[in-house]
């Protein structure tokens, strides 16, 4: 699903982000990415979304070596993956159900499909009864539900999660990783970055610690293993 060869990350500042990552993660797995801020993972996410290029190495995600795709096809690309970040990102003039069905729309979704699909994928996050509520009628775990039903309406193969727990309660923080965890098991491959060191360590999945932009540590049902 996801292969890192050889990859360095220096910004125009002469950052070092990167240095010289190999990673490989399988289709299927759950994978958190962790370590301190400042680390490296949100250049691991942005050049997973093809926001930031490698400044070497090779990326290859999906069968798709993004080293090598035109700036055209990288929207095509996005569609393949689905994102749910730390603030939510829900369109504020748009109802619970406008917001889900517009990531169909976008990639060209027939009404009839989007009528299918959006309530399917509303009741599997437990939002059904608020379909017609806007964002600022919802609490933030419900917006966080809206966004990951946004990001899995159009089934993708790759779920990148970025902090998407940082802004809720803990009770609030156990439901949205049961939901993940369900979109696990269906298929997708989730990467979730995250500075949550208890949820990391009671759900025993496999934990990749980046520190000063090398892989500091892969292990499999591994421990988060830093402090903030």
């Amino acid at each position: 699903m996801i292969k890192f060869e050889n990859v360095t990350k220096v910004y125009n500042n002469n950052v070092l982000a990167l240095s010289n990552v190999n990673i490989e993660i399988d289709n299927g797995e759950f994978v958190f990415l962790v370590g301190p801020s400042g680390a490296g993972k949100s250049t691991f996410i942005k050049i997973l979304l093809k926001e930031v290029e490698p400044s070497s190495g090779t990326v290859i995600v999906n069968d798709t070596n993004l080293t090598e795709i035109k700036r055209g096809e990288v929207p095509y690309y996005r569609r393949k993956i689905g994102v749910v970040f730390q603030d939510f990102r829900l369109i504020p003039s748009l109802n619970v159900y406008e917001n889900v069905a517009f990531a169909m729309r976008v990639i060209g979704a027939s009404s009839r499909e989007i009528r299918k699909k959006v309530p399917t994928v509303l009741s599997l996050v437990g939002l059904s009864k608020k379909y017609k509520a806007f964002p600022n009628e919802l609490s933030g775990g419900e917006q966080q539900r809206v966004s990951l039903a946004r990001a899995i309406v159009n089934n993708p193969s790759l779920l990148i999660a970025d902090e998407p727990t940082g802004n809720l309660d803990p009770e609030t923080t156990l439901e949205i990783m049961d939901i993940l965890q369900d979109i696990n098991r269906a298929g997708t491959t989730i990467v979730m970055a995250t500075h949550a060191k208890d949820i990391v360590d009671n759900m025993k999945k496999r934990v990749i610690a980046i520190e000063k932009g090398t892989v500091a540590r892969d292990e499999q049902r591994g421990r988060y293993g830093y402090e903030d």
